[in-house]
C-alpha cells in the first residue's frame, strides 16, 4: 500500500491512472487549483491528452492560523464559508469580509499573471477534472465545483491524489463523483504524504501552462 507519493509528479501520474476512461474525449478538460494543483493535473492532462488550465480559487484561512480553513472564493464571485470553523470559532463578519477582500485582490492578481490576455476555457457543456494536490476541510474544492457548475459544466469530477476520507464522503454525498487513490482517516496535513512538498512557484505553474498550451505529443517529457 502506498504510503507517500515522491512529489506532485508521481502524484499526477497516479491519479491520471484511475482516469483512463475519459482520456481521448474531445469534451475533457482539466482544471487546476494553482498552485500545487497544477504540476499534479499537468501530468493528468498529458496522459488524458486533454487541455489544461487554472481554477483560481483562494482560501479563507482563521487570522492567527491560516492554515485552517474558514471557507473560500473562487472566479465569478462565490464564496463558500466553512460554517462549523466559524461557527465554532465565533470568527465575526466584519473578519470574514475583511480576509475575504485581502484574498480577493490575490486571486486577481493571480488570473493576470498565469492567463494574462488569454481568455479561460469555456466549460460550458463539457466533463471538467478539478485537480488539486490533495484536500483536507475541501471548501478550496467546493469553490471550485460551485463555479464550474455555475457555468453550465456538463460533468465536474473531483481527482485529488490524497485527501481526509470524511471529506471525499461529503463531497461524494453532495452528488460529486470523486477520484481519489489515497484515502486517510488520519490527513493531519497533504504535505505530509509527500516526500518533497515544496511550495510551487508561479514561474513553473507559467511554465506550465505554457508548455500545455502547446499541442506537443511530447510534452510530458520536457519537464
Amino acid at each position: 500500500m502506498m504510503k507517500q507519493f515522491r512529489d506532485r509528479t508521481e502524484a499526477g501520474q497516479q491519479l491520471a491512472a484511475q482516469l483512463t476512461a475519459y482520456r481521448d474525449r474531445p469534451d475533457v478538460l482539466v482544471l487546476a487549483l494553482p498552485r500545487g494543483g497544477v504540476p499534479v493535473a499537468f501530468e493528468v492532462a498529458c496522459q488524458l491528452h486533454a487541455p489544461l488550465d487554472v481554477m483560481i480559487v483562494r482560501k479563507l484561512g482563521v487570522p492567527g492560523q491560516e492554515e485552517l480553513a474558514m471557507g473560500a472564493i473562487a472566479s465569478g464571485g462565490v464564496r463558500i464559508l466553512n460554517k462549523d470553523v466559524v461557527g465554532t470559532l465565533k470568527i465575526p463578519e466584519v473578519v470574514i469580509d475583511k480576509v475575504t477582500a485581502r484574498e480577493q485582490h490575490e486571486l486577481e492578481r493571480r488570473e493576470w499573471l498565469y492567463r494574462g490576455n488569454r481568455p479561460a476555457y469555456d466549460v460550458r457543456g463539457r466533463t471538467v477534472v478539478l485537480v488539486d494536490d490533495g484536500i483536507a476541510t475541501g471548501a478550496s474544492m467546493r469553490a471550485a465545483v460551485t463555479v464550474v457548475k455555475q457555468l453550465q459544466a456538463f460533468h465536474p469530477i473531483i481527482a485529488v491524489p490524497v485527501a481526509a476520507t470524511t471529506t471525499c464522503d461529503e463531497l461524494t454525498a453532495q452528488g460529486n463523483e470523486v477520484i481519489c487513490p489515497l484515502k486517510k482517516d488520519m490527513l493531519y496535513s497533504v504535505g505530509s504524504w509527500y516526500e518533497h512538498f515544496e511550495q510551487t512557484s508561479d514561474e513553473e505553474v507559467r511554465a506550465l501552462l505554457e508548455q500545455a498550451s502547446h499541442e506537443r505529443p511530447d510534452a510530458c517529457k520536457n519537464i
